[in-house]
């Protein structure tokens, strides 16, 4: 009883610790991760908490049950519509881009570390795929609204490459293990069975666990306990099949959070917490199983490999996959940079050291520093590089606060409050007025001023500071978003400055345009539409964000309605 009340209380204090030292990640400007990594490496055998912890085979269990939860909420959170934005560049830097990495990074480790090109490869295959819950967390609290192609392309990435990587670990551990032979005809099978198993059962169990969503009446706690329930027996049945668990379980996820039912929120809130205790305790104890001592060693090695792979085997991969999609030099720059390492590569590296292969420490104190390296280095600098290479777009506001009003089983309004930012389009407006008068979904439910409700907020002009609750239609709710958020009145990401200071609507005639400008096109140019103009220039389903240079004028996405632009914005080359 002693035993275990002591590892409850060392438990519970690190990852209390771990919450307080994570308040320092935002003012320091390292990720949040990378704070619980550390807490676990300070606690442990070389560090002030003396913790002597070895159980590689416990930590597996851990870190695999921690990702697939990481997984599931990630794919609850991930809308249909990012898939037909970016599906084709994400799968094949999930495939080929993992397979092209860790042959470029094998041939560099085997040289630099004097290894078996067995080993080598191994050690480039373990840390050939970027992480989920890395690339998740910091891109959804980096504090910028990336581009939408090179945000889902991350995403979407990092969710489907496991896959690739635990199949080429696995083959090359069977193989300097001497329990598996490996043929191309065995590792194609095996590489189908992965993807093929973990997309149909994961796509078929999202829609079941969406179906029971719809009819069961749950206590609002027990919604979000039957998706990880469920979603935890699908990961381990596809695993068991011989398929990609960790693939099936974030499709799950998908399915699931794009077929919105009464539960969804009751789900998302509860996830959002499991998830974040998942990350925690993953790597609280990742840190807990290393040994800092050893890794002092091989330190300047396993720097050069983390170097080679930030500067060398990732960009170039990287470029080769998407350049022939016509992706801009910018975005294949920040997609290469973003190639975040984090838990995935570590849990890899234990997979030779529970196999037993010789040496198999020096793959994972080497992995462990490229993880380091990779989330003080590239997780720091996430926002950084955004501004840099210009593949961010202006925010909008985010609401402070969203619920659902559930009218019968179908019809849901939602209630949304604002905070009036200072500078925005808001301020002098009433409520009553922020959409167009032909649109009466929009009401005002309350304003709150100096924390005081007013007793006739549809007449009262807005001020900044103001809270505002609205009641309207959920699809209204990112239109109305950009109304209260600061504008920017100066630099790259100021409306005017960002997309130019005329609007046009993306139905009218690219003809007229031409001659409008004095603008030169050809004839099929000239029979569309300036938004179909955009879509034939640019090669690619076109983002918000995304430009196109028309002689003198700059063309640049303001808005899009499902797959097509729905509103450009225009500025003179005078201007830029």
């Amino acid at each position: 009883m002693d035993q275990i009340n002591t590892l409850l209380l060392l438990s519970g204090a690190l990852l209390f610790i771990g919450v307080l030292a994570s308040t320092l990640s935002a003012r320091l400007g390292l990720p949040f991760l990378l704070i619980f990594l550390v807490v676990g490496m300070l606690a442990g055998e070389d560090g002030i908490g003396g913790i002597r912890f070895d159980d590689f085979g416990a930590a597996f269990f851990v870190s695999n049950l921690a990702l697939a939860i990481i997984l599931l909420d990630g794919g609850l959170r991930t809308r249909m519509s990012t898939f037909r934005v970016a599906l084709w560049p994400a799968t094949a830097l999930a495939t080929w881009g993992v397979i092209g990495t860790a042959a470029l990074l094998g041939v560099f480790c085997t040289w630099l570390l004097d290894v078996d090109w067995r080993y080598g490869i191994l050690m480039g295959s373990i840390v050939g795929s970027t992480d989920a819950a890395a690339v998740f967390n910091l891109l959804r609290h980096s504090g910028v609204r990336l581009n939408e192609r090179v945000g889902a392309t991350l995403e979407i990435e990092s969710g489907a490459n496991d896959p690739m990587a635990i199949l080429l670990v696995a083959v090359l551990v069977g193989i300097l293990a001497g329990t598996g032979a490996a043929t191309t005809a065995s590792i194609f099978v095996q590489l189908v069975m992965q993807f093929g198993i973990g997309a149909v059962l994961g796509i078929g169990a999202g829609r079941l666990l969406a179906g029971l969503l719809r009819r069961l009446r749950l206590a609002e706690g027990l919604y979000a306990l039957l998706i990880a329930s469920g979603g935890l027996a699908v990961f381990a049945a596809v695993n068991q099949l011989g398929g990609s668990g960790f693939l099936a379980i974030y499709l799950a996820g998908v399915v699931v959070g794009n077929r919105h039912t009464r539960a969804t929120s009751h789900v998302l809130r509860v996830m959002d917490g499991i998830a974040w205790l998942a990350q925690a305790g993953m790597f609280l104890m990742l840190g807990l199983l290393v040994t800092p001592s050893h890794l002092v060693e091989h330190f300047w090695e396993a720097l050069a490999v983390a170097l080679f792979l930030t500067f060398v085997a990732r960009p170039l991969v990287v470029a080769a996959t998407l350049k022939p999609m016509r992706f801009p030099n910018r975005e294949i720059a920040y997609i290469s940079w973003v190639g975040l390492r984090g838990a995935v590569p570590i849990v890899l590296a234990v997979f030779p050291v529970m196999a037993g292969i010789p040496d198999s420490r020096l793959l994972f104190d080497v992995t462990f520093v490229v993880v380091l390296f990779s989330l003080l280095v590239q997780g720091s600098t996430v926002p950084w590089a955004a501004r840099r290479l210009r593949v961010e777009v202006p925010k909008s506001a985010e609401p402070i606060e969203l619920k659902e009003v559930w009218i019968g089983r179908e019809t849901v309004l939602a209630l949304v409050a604002f905070r009036v930012e200072p500078q925005s389009l808001a301020i002098g407006m009433l409520p009553g007025s922020l959409t167009d008068l032909r649109d009466r979904s929009v009401r005002c439910a309350a304003l709150v001023r100096h924390h005081r409700p007013l007793l006739e907020p549809g007449t009262t002009a807005l001020e900044a500071g103001d809270t505002v609750w609205l009641l309207s239609s959920p699809d209204q709710v990112e239109h109305l978003a950009p109304l209260f958020g600061r504008q920017e009145q100066s630099g790259h990401l100021a409306v005017h400055n960002f997309f130019g200071e005329f609007v046009l609507d993306a139905d009218s005639s690219a003809a007229a345009l031409a001659a409008t400008y004095d603008v030169e096109l050809n004839a099929d140019e000239l029979s569309s539409t300036i938004g179909e103009l955009l879509g034939k220039r640019l090669g690619h389903r076109p983002v918000v964000g995304d430009r196109v240079g028309l002689g003198s004028l700059q063309l640049t996405v303001r808005a899009v309605a499902g797959n097509q632009v729905s509103s450009v914005g225009l500025k003179m080359s005078k201007s830029l």
